[in-house]
């Protein structure tokens, strides 16, 4: 293949990635060793290597042994979290925008064996049945710039939460305790408020819409959300009681009625645009007010080619606000698959050998950067090349990263 990127941009891709790493690395870091094998493994991580574990990276990038990245990893000193804020700072600072959208979603890593830190026999979403696996919720920013990861967490089932033994071979902090992946979510959640993260809404899937802790916790705070429902979500009923978001799909007719359905594109995906019918009406929550001068709207997406596929979102915004407008925040909820996936396939986001939590901290957030510099690279160039990252990622350093 080809690169179309022009010689010139790629090397000042590579000084942008040197100028980026430099930085983050000076206070992150107070001996030379760590700082420079921290920006080596950034650098490898974009680099065109097939699988991304220490062993290999460090092949790539001229390391006689995996010895310095695994001791980056698990025993030198550095505060993982400062990099994570590193990571959100740097992602905003390019992709911010004041209608930015903040999206949760679990990724998975299937596992060998039951030492890894959270591992268990749990659903896997990469597969979609149980695997023995981790699950990490995570948090995308996403904008008409570009989208990129900013928050992580690791789900500790119960199991690992109440047993001491195994909770200290991984080195499990004290304080951290059985939390479900939504109160994880909330965790993430208030650390972008408290940061200041620009956004107007939540988005997230029916594993994480269905809860009335997040839904809650997003009313205190007026904060918007478009998250999709399970049919079996309690509405209040207009003639009293309760019904059932399926049943509210019984009230339409299937087919004209203008107004009632609309064909309309909520964003691309991997075969073109998403084009869906869908329909919109006002909706309250059994035993759930929005906040203050907001109001709850369900959406129902119906497939253009299969019309029984239907899917609920519940959405929560300022009272008036355009049903367009809540459509095309539906659609970005792909924008964190999108990261899930080249996360995994091209910058080793999951393929780590490290077992304790720090550890895993540290490799996940140090992961997060690499996609997080390559969405700031696309966002800043013109169509056309923006056409030739698509071709081939790997095109960024093959010039210019020595070995």
């Amino acid at each position: 293949m080809t690169c179309a990127l022009t010689y010139d941009r790629v090397v000042s891709w590579d000084t942008e990635l040197t100028a980026l790493t430099t930085r983050i690395a000076g206070p992150l870091f107070t001996r030379p060793e760590p700082r420079q094998a921290f920006t080596d493994l950034v650098r490898a991580l974009l680099a065109d290597v097939p699988r991304k574990n220490s062993w290999q990276l460090a092949d790539h990038i001229g390391h006689t042994s995996a010895h310095r990245f695994e001791h980056l990893l698990d025993r030198a000193k550095w505060d993982v979290d400062v990099l994570r804020d590193e990571v959100r700072s740097y992602v905003i600072a390019h992709l911010g925008r004041a209608d930015g959208v903040l999206i949760a979603d679990d990724t998975s890593a299937i596992k060998k064996g039951g030492k890894s830190v959270g591992v268990a026999d749990q659903y896997c979403g990469l597969t979609g049945q149980v695997e023995n696996c981790q699950v990490m919720p995570m948090l995308t920013y996403a904008s008409s710039a570009g989208h990129a990861f900013v928050n992580r967490r690791l789900y500790l089932p119960e199991a690992w939460a109440h047993d001491a033994e195994r909770r200290g071979r991984a080195r499990v902090p004290e304080h951290v305790v059985f939390r479900t992946k939504p109160q994880l979510v909330i965790d993430m959640l208030t650390e972008e408020l408290a940061a200041g993260t620009p956004f107007r809404y939540l988005c997230a899937d029916a594993g994480y819409g269905r809860d009335p802790h997040l839904r809650a916790f997003c009313h205190d705070r007026a904060l918007g959300y478009v998250m999709a429902v399970p049919v079996d979500l309690p509405l209040a009923a207009v003639r009293g009681g309760a019904e059932l978001v399926g049943h509210v799909l019984d009230r339409l007719p299937s087919h004209g009625q203008a107004g009632i359905w609309e064909r309309r594109a909520c964003g691309n995906g991997t075969k073109g645009m998403r084009v869906y019918d869908w329909s919109a009406v006002a909706a309250a929550v059994a035993g759930q007010a929005p906040a203050s001068g907001y109001a709850h709207t369900l959406l129902i997406r119906r497939s253009v080619a299969a019309p029984l596929e239907v899917e609920f979102f519940l959405a929560h915004a300022p009272a008036g606000t355009a049903v367009t407008e809540l459509i095309d925040t539906a659609g970005m909820r792909w924008k964190i698959e999108e990261n899930n996936e080249h996360g995994k396939d091209l910058l080793g986001l999951t393929q780590y050998q490290v077992r304790k939590w720090t550890p895993w901290h540290r490799h996940i957030t140090i992961a997060m950067l690499a996609p997080a510099f390559l969405s700031f690279m696309r966002a800043a160039l013109p169509a056309s090349a923006d056409e030739a990252v698509n071709e081939g990622k790997d095109c960024l350093l093959q010039e210019a990263s020595p070995r």
